[in-house]
């Protein structure tokens, strides 16, 4: 819950200075890899995005690009009370929201997101700009827990569906939660821990 309205503040406050958010969200891609296999420095144009229209609103320490492993390339940002916000490499839509350590979390169950969803890492999306059917959970809207391709049937958000908490990919899991003001609802089919 904290997470959540610091980053939806910086977003307004972000509005105030740059306009509608619509018009200056980009879905972009991570730093670019050389020859060699490593991050070129100072290529990310996540990062760059990043810094100018939220990391003036939030206290932050540290934001850098992932340099190894099969995140290289993407953006992951550390707050002061030890969580960390991660895009993926490719796309800027789709945020891991780590309530604590993020190497501590993905090392739990094999190195794996899908495996650790809904248990130490939160999926949000950020797509304001997007009107597909598909996305009108998101549309114009700040960082919303993962509702693309939710049909508004509260028991996909748990089963039956692509995306559904216990599903293979368990992005749901975060706005089953919020639905529950926040709270880890008893019937949540998974032990939060971080």
């Amino acid at each position: 819950m904290k997470f959540y309205s610091v980053i939806n503040q910086a977003i307004l406050m972000a509005e105030k200075d740059y306009g509608d958010k619509k018009y200056w969200y980009e879905d972009l891609a991570g730093a670019e890899i050389d020859k060699d296999g490593n991050v070129v420095s100072g290529s990310s144009q996540q990062e760059k995005w990043f810094r100018k229209y939220l990391a003036p609103y939030l206290k932050t320490t540290k934001i850098e690009t992932i340099a190894s492993g099969s995140k290289k390339g993407a953006l992951i940002v550390y707050f002061p009370d030890g969580s960390a916000l991660r895009t993926m490499p490719g796309i800027m839509r789709d945020w891991h929201y780590f309530p604590g350590n993020p190497d501590k979390c993905l090392n739990q169950e094999g190195n794996s997101i899908h495996n650790v969803n809904g248990k130490c890492v939160f999926i949000f999306s950020f797509y304001p700009n997007n009107t597909a059917e598909g996305w009108k959970y998101h549309y114009n809207k700040g960082m919303e827990p993962y509702k693309v391709g939710w049909d508004g049937n509260i028991k996909k958000l748990y089963t039956g569906a692509q995306y559904s908490c216990s599903g293979s990919e368990k992005n749901y899991c975060t706005a089953i939660i919020q639905m529950n003001g926040w709270k880890i609802p008893d019937d949540y089919p998974y032990k939060v821990s971080y």
